[in-house]
């Protein structure tokens, strides 16, 4: 399932696995590569092997014709419940376009666990011009579902 709120985009779906298990690929930054629904993350992040609290990291990202380099860093974590994370495009060390979260909500569910995906878009810098218009959150709705499949195929292929 996806919605799609005013300024948030929303993919929800139940994993056959505890929230631990789930959420311990989450966590795990090498992982990411081989999650990403959208094509855009290229090769392994550099960061922190497992991400927590306040932990940077940064990823190759490609869409299109264009390659660049996300930053970003950790602004909600509840072990295995919540991992919520700020992405930015930087320059010279200063921040001058993003500012999105990336989020997933765990809720436990029996021997299974609801998986909700989020992209917040509304908090990044002149959402309007810099998300919206290119159509970025429609793209991640198409996305987002291949995401948690992704998701879905390596907690259980870890067991």
């Amino acid at each position: 399932m996806t919605r799609l709120d005013a300024r948030t985009v929303t993919a929800e779906r139940r994993i056959p696995a505890a929230a631990d298990e789930v959420f311990a690929v989450l966590v795990s930054l090498d992982q990411h590569v081989h999650l990403d629904g959208s094509g855009m993350v290229q090769g392994l992040p550099d960061g922190p092997d497992k991400l927590h609290l306040g932990a940077r990291f940064s990823m190759a990202m490609r869409q299109g014709p264009f390659s660049y380099r996300s930053v970003n860093e950790v602004t909600a974590y509840e072990e295995n419940r919540t991992l919520a994370w700020r992405t930015v495009g930087e320059w010279r060390g200063r921040t001058v376009v993003g500012g999105q979260w990336w989020r997933y909500d765990l809720l436990p569910d029996g021997d299974r666990t609801l998986v909700r995906h989020s992209y917040e878009w509304g908090r990044a810098m002149l959402p309007t011009l810099t998300i919206q218009l290119p159509g970025y959150p429609q793209r991640m709705a198409r996305t987002m579902p291949e995401t948690l499949n992704r998701l879905e195929h390596v907690v259980l292929t870890r067991r």
